[in-house]
């Protein structure tokens, strides 16, 4: 009777351990069927592959009216332009930077620069053969936008600045917009000089208008880069004479093809001259005295070579806050 006793006192236990073994099956059962159901929702290694592809596809079409290119001229700055090119790199819409190398036989910083990387986006350096101005005008291979953005070695420009003038640009794509005017002066002797946009003339009296958009902090159409090229061996042979005034051709250059004002005004938020934090030593050539002479007789000179004078006066001004027309003192 004892034993019976003591055999039906192990029937619980018993039938509590088949119910947990059932349990864990079923825990485990789950548990596979969540996993298998997760696995089909991650891609395999073919399909991840073709991700891959198709981003670096993407990356390699080439771009539109939708993002631009930066071309940075630079002669023995090159803690400036390692800056530079740190602060640019967040600027969106910008594809590709290329910089023109103009320290003939000295190696540039590209390795220096990779090894502060990985960069978003992608820096060419460029090493010229000669120490030219125009260098930046060439018509570069790497450039794969319509619209080139060009900027001096010494200038800092505010993404929101760069941005603006972008979208301006994009409204504007057949002439230059960028944030430094000047102008051309005609005298009663028919001889023209060069000054800054606040000076007077016999057309417009008071200041406050412009005929040219300096190209070291503009953007402009690709295009004229193959137009450069093609223009009289007289033109080049002026600006490598000069060691200057490259920007006041291209202004005629542009004036000349489309009938129109070779460039837009947009008044800069924030951009900042860092010439005087290099520790390189070299000043620009704005600073020799000859400078706007030098300017002026370019002017003449290209109106003898084109037999014209394409330049036209323009008075707009174009600001993010909301005033389209100038009335504009201070000296930039």
């Amino acid at each position: 009777m004892m034993a019976q006793c003591c055999h039906i006192c192990k029937l619980p236990g018993r039938v509590m351990g088949i119910r947990v073994l059932r349990l864990s099956l079923v825990v485990i059962l789950v548990l596979l069927l969540v996993a298998g159901a997760l696995t089909t929702l991650l891609p395999n290694i073919k399909e991840d592959k073709m991700l891959t592809l198709r981003r670096e596809i993407k990356s390699q079409g080439k771009p539109t009216q939708d993002s631009f290119t930066l071309i940075m001229q630079t002669y023995n700055r090159t803690d400036l332009l390692l800056r530079l090119l740190n602060h640019y790199q967040a600027v969106p819409y910008l594809h590709k930077v290329i910089v023109v190398w103009n320290n003939v036989g000295e190696k540039g910083p590209e390795e220096l620069w990779n090894s502060l990387g990985p960069h978003p986006v992608p820096v060419n350096f460029k090493a010229q053969t000669t120490n030219r101005m125009r260098n930046r005008l060439q018509v570069f291979p790497e450039v794969e936008t319509k619209a080139v953005l060009m900027v001096d070695d010494d200038l800092l420009i505010s993404a929101q600045d760069l941005v603006f003038a972008f979208s301006v640009w994009q409204q504007f794509p057949d002439q230059i917009v960028g944030f430094v005017p000047r102008k051309h002066v005609s005298t009663s002797s028919g001889i023209y000089s060069y000054g800054g946009f606040e000076l007077q003339t016999t057309v417009f009296g008071n200041g406050d208008h412009y005929s040219l958009i300096l190209i070291g902090a503009s953007f402009f159409h690709s295009k004229y880069l193959e137009l450069f090229q093609r223009q009289p061996a007289a033109v080049h042979a002026l600006l490598d004479e000069t060691q200057n005034c490259d920007d006041i051709a291209m202004n005629f250059i542009i004036a000349k093809h489309t009938g129109k004002t070779s460039g837009v005004f947009v008044k800069p938020v924030n951009i900042a001259n860092l010439e005087k934090e290099t520790t390189g030593g070299y000043s620009g050539m704005w600073h020799r005295a000859e400078h706007f002479l030098q300017r002026s007789y370019c002017i003449n000179k290209l109106v003898n070579i084109y037999d014209s004078m394409p330049l036209k006066y323009s008075n707009i001004m174009i600001s993010q806050f909301g005033f389209p027309y100038a009335n504009h003192k201070s000296k930039m």
